[in-house]
């Protein structure tokens, strides 16, 4: 299979800064644990956490070449927002270039950042792993910690808030996946 993980930590280092690496091998174990914890395959979770990251350091253009694409089919606020398409780039990187065809792996890489309604338990766990990964030192980490490991939907829901708050403070744009993840989890807990 694709999981040749020395493989794939040998690309991530000569691709990514020290501390995206870092990042990236955090993602990954915190993946892992999520998907021991919620009863998923740790190794696709730690696989998925890894390469979440894939293309964040590459070059703007790069980026946009690569996430410009109908396969995973951004929307216009992820094409115009910088910090969105590496999500949708590394999606396409990971399936051209790796040779990944599991789309559950795929969308938990193209979904990391922005969220959608109907995740997967893998996606869940990818978009939640990288939020409370070791190196996360935001004002709220420690509280979002125990939700995640207390309840998935509720880890969700409070994902999505603090995801668009943020977005908002910023004065950025929210894509309508993210609003339409926030108003899926928030009907769950009615």
């Amino acid at each position: 299979m694709y999981y040749d993980l020395d493989e794939k930590k040998n690309y991530l280092k000569e691709h990514l800064s020290p501390k995206r690496y870092q990042h990236s091998l955090n993602v990954a174990a915190e993946c892992r644990k999520l998907a021991e914890k919620y009863g998923e395959d740790t190794d696709k979770a730690y696989f998925a956490g890894l390469l979440h990251d894939v293309c964040k350091e590459m070059p703007e253009d790069e980026q946009r070449k690569l996430a410009d694409n109908d396969v995973f089919a951004p929307c216009r606020e992820e094409l115009e927002t910088r910090s969105l398409l590496h999500a949708v780039a590394g999606a396409y990187f990971v399936k051209t270039n790796f040779g990944v065809e599991d789309i559950d792996i795929l969308n938990s890489i193209r979904f990391h950042t922005v969220g959608r309604a109907g995740m997967s338990r893998l996606e869940e766990i990818v978009y939640l792993g990288d939020l409370v990964s070791a190196d996360r030192d935001y004002k709220d980490v420690d509280k979002m910690r125990k939700i995640v490991y207390t309840d998935l939907n509720d880890a969700m829901l409070e994902a999505f808030i603090f995801a668009i708050k943020s977005v908002i403070k910023k004065g950025g744009l929210v894509p309508p996946c993210t609003l339409e993840g926030y108003n899926f989890y928030t009907r769950l807990k009615k």
